[in-house]
């Protein structure tokens, strides 16, 4: 990975239409100063091994949490957030 977590963590941004894409996905109704405090701490928590990059996106996969975070390589904007799928279930 080229970039550092830190620097993805101090350049995420968000657009007005994932808050409401995140609360779909994730069946929660978390107001905009929530969301972005709970993926900065999972953000935070997650180990840099964790943020993988492919093609224009960053992955970002938390099993505490059981998520993936998608983040724009370029512009460092949450793309979407989605559960991770558990296998074997």
């Amino acid at each position: 990975m080229t970039m550092s977590k830190r620097e993805i963590i101090e350049n995420i941004c968000y657009t007005d239409l994932v808050y409401g894409r995140i609360n779909k996905k994730l069946n929660i109704s978390f107001s905009k100063e929530q969301i972005e405090g709970f993926l900065g701490r999972v953000l935070k928590e997650t180990d840099e091994s964790c943020f993988i990059r492919k093609g224009k996106n960053f992955y970002v996969f938390n099993t505490e949490n059981n998520i993936r975070i998608t983040i724009n390589s370029n512009t460092f904007r949450i793309i979407t957030v989605d559960r991770i799928k558990e296998s074997g279930s």
